[in-house]
């Protein structure tokens, strides 16, 4: 009986999934042409921080006693936005990216996942850790802002005519968006784990895959919405963004809470989440990822999960 209302509860946040994504891109969309603010800052920031609030929470919810879930749900969410977001996104529609997105964004993301290996060399993420992972999330969102204050000079407003209350209108579409979202992710991942729970997995495997699946949800939805509607500098910045935050603010929050012990296993999880984040930089000469690079990603990823339930 409970697995029965676990499944339908687990329905139910699926479908919140897919009505918060839609209006947290309209919301986002509507900021950026309002304020000249390029799609993909947009993305990098509002959306892509509306999209990770899952996460965010589930960690907050294991600091201390399940420091296990905290990692795996961090590696398994990025390795998972790339394999499942991007790879089913890409089979759908093929995603045009611009050429400086890889110069700069992926970098990044490729920098802060080599610095989390690094911090991890010493069996553990310490709060020492978690406060120096914190003040690289507040300069990574500084020179985020900035950047975004530039490009509103750059970029030719052609919505001088928009009427007053779109402010409020998109606001209001990305709060609303950001709370069905939440609590949506929130039904999927609880009733997921007791679904999970039933097959007697570990709390590790429990993060790398189940809450990890269900924490990405938010990113996958609010990436095809976006990419649907002709925004990929959105769905693209969504995930980038959001594995950023995943190291820098998620992970830095949850060891900053309790620590983290970091096993000698998980750096095959840390290599293969790398491996991900730079397939992405083959878009650098394709500038698309294409349908045949989004089966691959997907296969991998499929891969992943199989050989991760058999270790």
């Amino acid at each position: 009986m409970e697995v029965v209302l676990s499944t339908a509860l687990l329905v139910v946040g699926l479908v919140m999934l897919c009505f918060g994504g839609n209006w947290l891109v309209s919301g986002g969309v509507g900021i950026a042409k309002k304020f000249r603010i390029s799609n993909l800052v947009i993305g990098m920031t509002i959306v892509a921080y509306g999209t990770s609030t899952p996460e965010l929470a589930a960690s907050i919810a294991a600091a201390g006693d399940h420091g296990a879930i905290i990692l795996g749900n961090i590696i398994g969410s990025n390795i998972a936005n790339v394999g499942m977001v991007i790879g089913v996104s890409a089979i759908l529609i093929p995603i045009a990216i611009k050429k400086s997105v890889l110069r700069k964004e992926i970098p990044i993301m490729l920098g802060v996942s080599l610095l989390l290996v690094l911090l991890s060399i010493d069996g553990e993420l310490s709060r020492y850790d978690g406060g120096l992972l914190l003040v690289g999330l507040g300069i990574f969102a500084f020179f985020t802002f900035r950047d975004a204050l530039k490009q509103r000079i750059e970029i030719e407003d052609e919505f001088e005519n928009t009427q007053n209350n779109s402010y409020l209108k998109s606001f209001g579409l990305i709060g609303i968006g950001i709370v069905v979202l939440y609590i949506g992710a929130m039904l999927t991942v609880d009733n997921a784990v007791v679904i999970a729970a039933e097959f007697g997995l570990s709390e590790k495997i429990i993060g790398l895959t189940v809450i990890a699946i269900g924490t990405s949800l938010p990113e996958l939805i609010t990436s095809i919405i976006a990419i649907r509607k002709g925004h990929a500098d959105v769905g693209i910045g969504n995930i980038i963004g959001s594995n950023i935050y995943n190291i820098l603010m998620i992970m830095g929050i949850g060891a900053a809470l309790g620590g983290v012990l970091v096993t000698s296993d998980v750096y095959v999880d840390y290599a293969i989440m790398i491996i991900f984040s730079l397939s992405l930089l083959i878009g650098l000469k394709t500038k698309i990822i294409n349908r045949t690079m989004g089966i691959i990603l997907t296969a991998g990823y499929v891969l992943y999960l199989a050989t991760t339930f058999f270790k």
